[in-house]
């Protein structure tokens, strides 16, 4: 049956192809509809005025009349779409009124008639589509159809092809999901037929690459279907370029020999202060890297005490990582002697590249990689750094603080940024690495390094672009189970698809697509840089929460407020306090205070009340997650607080009670000093912000959503 269907369809777009278009005609997309299932109305192709009246009276009752030009892509704006005619003589003027528009909107247009199609029943109007993303490849989409569909812009994304269920999920993803439950005592729509059309238009697209774009626009969806009133299939101007792929033992086989490498050459090492060989050889010494370091240099014997090598293919014994810090020019030389050496990695430094329009020199270093079977980072990076093995492989300042956040940038200014927040608040680092122009190694190849990694808990990664989008998704589907990932991607701003020719193409601007696809990955998408530095820094100090009654305990009913606000944009749930724990919580809180969620204990209360609060939080099973909001007054000093909250938490983490402990502290300069040492004991604490501590507990959350560990798809 699927083979039978493909043939149909294969045999059509042959046709179409062979002459000359891109466009498919509505009976054309008749003919895919059918193949594939996806429901239309009844219709026919009047190829005069007479059979207009006989395909109209067979039909019976009104109908929509739509001009069938290869030529005429856009049918309402040509004039050629009249609806809603009925009769004999109301057919003729009509047949007449579409070609008469249709000669007018372009003389030179091939007619092939006229199609006579059954009207549908009002219902909700719907889109179901698909389109070529250049990052993602096929993606399907659904939103609120119509006239206001560019309006509107709810839309929802996903890659193709889904499942029934992934379908089912794109209804409840867009702004408006309660329309279709049914509003203001009207029924809800055939949610399962909504789905089924989305699933096949998928699948659609998914077989015929040669597709671009599919668009399903109006569907009218009611309680007893969902039928497509018009159907539009745009097949692609070329075949897209496939990127060479790697399995993923090739790309961990590599990538342990570039993070966890025994000996590194630096090509263009200089015994000159002030050039970047010298900075990298000095990072490389200074830092303790246990391996061998050879300098590469043709007019030094010697360079900062140790041998040098006029070229790397001299270096004696296996060489893991070959950094470059030459002229652009002279890279593709040098990275033959690399190939013919079989190092497996290059680190490439320089700029002068891609980044400023000189492609094809681009080209010509990725040829000569793939050649050979090397990796290339790079090129125009700043290096990167692999802390667990002493590592500095940069001309950029030094930085060996060991930790469990791995951090990525395509920006070396960023990556600097990235440097600097690591240092100023402790966060220790398994890997900082430059991604530059990614002419080979991009985030899925790190992405899956660091899912094996075990020395990295959280990884976050800047970017502009990705250059193969499934690749990514899948690299973070196999990671997000075991580890957090969180990105922050540049470029929100959508450009949109300005010569798309279907409603589809035209949403799919670049922003709204890896939204979705991002979040479909189960990757936490970081709004700026402090937010992804501080999600990266705070989501490996959190215990996994294991449900969603968050409470918060406050000394300020402002504060209160605030974080009440912070919980609801961060999607998280306020727990309904149970009269009993309500009462529990009364019992340690003055007469004007006020139990319920938030617990506002008020601003005089003494430490005693807020180690007995926050004990009860942390004791009730039926709790999850505690937000404290403290405020400082001379009864409960700023370090009083911090240290008993610490104590606690302690405590009870030693009983096996394990919960996301956030907090907000309010006050005079002594807070700063609190939240440092509460985060150094694992409980997240901000100074003068209400919004960032529940933002880094909401992160958590959809993090834990995404993995499982909640239940509920993230």
């Amino acid at each position: 049956m699927a083979e039978d269907r493909e043939l149909r369809v294969r045999s059509l777009l042959d046709t179409v192809r062979a002459e000359g278009r891109t466009a498919l005609t509505a009976p054309e997309g008749k003919v895919i509809a059918d193949a594939y299932g996806i429901a239309v109305p009844g219709e026919e192709l009047a190829t005069d005025v007479d059979e207009a009246v006989s395909y109209a009276a067979r039909f019976g009752g009104p109908v929509v009349m739509k001009i069938v030009s290869p030529d005429i892509l856009h049918k309402t704006d040509a004039g050629g779409v009249i609806v809603g005619v009925e009769g004999a003589a109301d057919v003729r003027a009509a047949f007449h009124k579409i070609i008469e528009n249709a000669r007018a909107y372009d003389a030179n247009a091939r007619i092939e008639g006229v199609q006579v199609q059954e009207l549908l029943p009002q219902g909700q109007e719907v889109i179901v589509g698909a389109v070529t993303d250049p990052t993602f490849g096929k993606v399907v989409a659904f939103g609120l159809g119509g006239v206001l569909v560019e309006v509107l812009k709810d839309v929802t994304f996903r890659l193709a092809p889904v499942s029934a269920d992934e379908a089912l999920s794109m209804l409840d993803s867009i702004r408006s999901a309660e329309i279709l439950h049914g509003v203001r005592g009207q029924a809800g729509v055939d949610r399962w037929a909504i789905a089924e059309q989305i699933r096949r238009v998928s699948q659609l697209v998914a077989d015929f690459p040669e597709i671009a774009e599919v668009d399903l626009n109006p569907v009218i969806a009611t309680p007893e279907g969902a039928v497509a009133a018009d159907i539009r299939v745009i097949l692609s101007e070329a075949p897209a370029k496939q990127r060479r792929r790697y399995t993923r033992e090739e790309i961990l086989t590599s990538m342990r020999r570039l993070m966890q490498p025994s000996a590194v050459a630096v090509i263009g090492a200089s015994n000159e202060q002030g050039k970047i060989g010298n900075s990298v050889m000095r990072n490389l010494i200074d830092g303790g890297f246990a391996g061998d370091i050879f300098p590469v240099n043709p007019k030094a014997d010697d360079i900062l005490g140790r041998k040098a090598y006029k070229s790397v293919t001299d270096v004696p014994g296996e060489v893991d990582v070959a950094v470059f810090a030459i002229p652009a020019k002279f890279v593709a030389s040098a990275l033959e002697e690399v190939g013919r050496k079989n190092i497996p990695n290059a680190v490439l430094i320089p700029s002068g590249f891609a980044e400023t329009g000189e492609h094809e020199l681009q080209e010509e270093i990725v040829a000569i990689a793939e050649r050979y079977g090397v990796r290339l980072l790079g090129p125009n990076i700043y290096g990167y750094y692999s802390t667990w093995q002493d590592l500095c492989a940069t001309f950029c300042t030094p930085y060996d603080v060991k930790g469990g956040v791995a951090l990525t940038s395509q920006s070396g200014g960023i990556g600097m940024a990235i440097l600097g927040f690591a240092r100023t608040t402790k966060t220790g680092v398994s890997a900082i690495v430059g991604l530059g122009n990614k002419s080979d190694l991009d985030e899925d190849d790190l992405l899956t390094w660091f899912g094996e990694d075990p020395h990295t808990e959280c990884i976050a990664m800047h970017l502009e672009d990705l250059k193969d989008g499934r690749a990514f998704v899948e690299a973070a589907r196999a990671t997000v189970p075991r580890k957090p990932v969180v990105v922050l991607k540049a470029g929100r701003t959508a450009a949109g698809a300005k010569a798309a020719g279907s409603h589809t193409g035209a949403l799919a601007g670049d922003d709204a697509v890896y939204d979705d696809i991002l979040k479909q990955a189960g990757v936490i998408r970081a709004p700026g840089l402090n937010e992804m530095l501080e999600y990266a820094r705070a989501l490996p100090v959190l215990p996994t929460p294991r449900g969603d009654n968050v409470v918060i305990i406050t000394g300020a009913g402002g504060s209160g407020v605030l974080l009440s606000d912070a919980v609801t944009d961060n999607g998280l749930s306020l727990m309904e306090i149970p009269p009993d724990l309500d009462e529990a919580f009364r019992k340690f809180i003055p007469p004007f205070g006020a139990a319920g969620n938030p617990v506002d204990i008020t601003g005089g209360e003494p430490p005693s009340t807020y180690e007995a609060t926050i004990r009860l939080g942390l004791e009730d099973p039926r709790i999850h997650a505690l937000v404290l909001g403290y405020w400082h007054t001379i009864v409960t000093p700023p370090m009083v607080f911090a240290e008993l909250t610490a104590r606690v938490v302690a405590e009870f983490r030693e009983r096996g009670i394990e919960k996301p402990v956030v907090a907000s502290l309010a006050g005079d300069v002594e807070v700063e000093e609190a939240c440092q040492y509460l985060y150094e004991r694992g409980v997240v604490a901000y100074p003068y912000t209400t919004e960032k501590p529940v933002a880094v507990l909401g992160a958590k959350y959809r993090w834990a959503r995404a993995a499982g560990l909640l239940g509920g798809g993230s």
